[in-house]
């Protein structure tokens, strides 16, 4: 009898950088312990799905795993269309902490210009 020791479900992890945020993905995965001891770690895309000590099968597990993975809520898939107003909580932060002329913040180099000078200076030819 196998029993589940961890089961992650796939998400992101956001992490705040000047101005921006970066994301970084987690794949889902489950650690398990085989009837014979044995600890197995899989993921949705895991070659191997038997146990190599005693060979049980664990393929309907992963293939759970992988479908999970494939059918998120679009929050999940793409949570940074939806956390707009801690975004904008940021920035505002952001705009506080770091002064005008910080390497960290973009200077407009066309500040101070009206809009007929910056249209002048962005044509061709």
């Amino acid at each position: 009898m196998s029993r589940i020791i961890e089961r992650i479900e796939g998400h992101y992890d956001a992490a705040e950088v000047p101005f921006g945020r970066i994301y970084h993905w987690h794949q889902a995965h489950l650690t398990l312990e085989c009837g014979c001891g044995q600890i197995l770690t899989f993921s949705g895309t895991s070659a191997t799905v038997t146990c190599y000590r005693c060979g049980g099968d664990y393929g309907a597990l992963v293939h759970e795993l992988h479908y999970r993975e494939e059918h998120l809520r679009a929050e999940d898939v793409h949570p940074w269309h939806y956390d707009l107003q801690s975004q904008a909580d940021q920035h505002l932060r952001d705009e506080n902490t770091y002064l005008k002329d910080s390497p960290y913040r973009y200077n407009d180099v066309t500040e101070g210009l009206d809009d007929e000078e910056r249209w002048k200076g962005a044509r061709i030819g």
